[in-house]
């Protein structure tokens, strides 16, 4: 007995549950802010202690309201902020660098009386002193009798050096020798040259002025070998490079000092009278014509 065919069964659609309003409008929050950022200003400047921001920390409330006030726009805030910091940085390194420089108190470019000088000997210190030479480890050497202005020139010369952010170690001489001799001594003097090689321009002052021995003049060839095309030096000497045999005791050594000091170099002579006999003779006329001007002073 055959049975009827099963009608298909229909399933009715389950209705399809929609999204409860509360967990809607759960997830919108979440999605969107709730409050802005709080500010805690003694947070903030320890975190900009942190980040050694010195003068962020110290400036930015009041560039803040400044900024508040003229309507800036957050880049041009934090724009004015960096500049000041910028700014304060270099002024920090400049002022680092003078104190390791130890360059004469006083004998800065603004000091120094030009019109000593001739007139091509004064073009070429308007060209160093923008320090391009240095970039070329060039040397400076200066030649003249004593009194002549070759302490006080490279003073000036370096003085200018540094405002530029340039690192600059003046030193007798005398005393450099002598540094020298006590490191080698003490096993050190390859520590001491790495050190003085730091410095972009080494000014060397009054070779030959002094003296030396043979032990202190080899230990000054080293320096000199070991600066050769990697920095500056700048040196002066009241003595002409036909006199250094004087200096360096050897006539190989003395060439091989002289012909690693004058390849890359700037060569200054300095023919002039002592500025300190310039100076006596001025104030001796001085009194001369004071004396004369008294009353009483000419016979009658």
């Amino acid at each position: 007995m055959n049975r009827p065919p099963r009608s298909p069964t229909t399933k009715s659609a389950s209705p399809t549950k929609s999204a409860s309003p509360s967990r809607a409008s759960k997830k919108a929050a979440a999605s969107t802010p709730s409050s802005r950022p709080t500010t805690d200003s003694s947070e903030l400047s320890e975190q900009l202690k942190a980040l050694r921001l010195p003068l962020f920390r110290e400036q930015h409330p009041l560039i803040a309201e400044q900024a508040a006030r003229e309507g800036w726009t957050h880049l041009q805030f934090l724009s004015e902020l960096a500049t000041k910091e910028c700014q304060a940085r270099h002024q920090n390194r400049i002022e680092r660098l003078m104190r390791n420089s130890n360059l004469l108190a006083g004998k800065t470019w603004e000091q120094f009386r030009w019109s000593r000088l001739p007139l091509h000997v004064r073009q070429q210190f308007e060209t160093l002193r923008s320090g391009a030479f240095l970039d070329r480890q060039d040397n400076v050497l200066v030649f003249g009798r004593p009194g002549s202005g070759k302490t006080n020139l490279l003073c000036a010369l370096g003085d200018q050096l540094v405002r530029q952010g340039r690192s600059v170690c003046f030193t007798t001489c005398q005393l450099l020798v002598q540094e020298l001799l006590r490191a080698k001594r003490d096993l050190r003097l390859e520590r001491l040259l790495k050190t003085l090689h730091k410095y972009e321009a080494l000014i060397i002052d009054d070779l030959g002025y002094v003296q030396q021995s043979r032990e202190e003049m080899e230990v000054l060839f080293t320096l000199l070998a070991e600066r050769y095309e990697r920095g500056s030096v700048l040196l002066s000497s009241n003595l002409p490079f036909s006199k250094w045999e004087q200096i360096f005791k050897d006539p190989m050594t003395t060439a091989a000092a002289i012909d690693r000091l004058i390849h890359h170099s700037v060569i200054i002579e300095l023919n002039l009278l002592s500025y300190r006999l310039e100076e006596a003779q001025q104030k001796k006329d001085a009194q001369a014509v004071s004396q004369e001007s008294k009353p009483g002073s000419e016979e009658s």
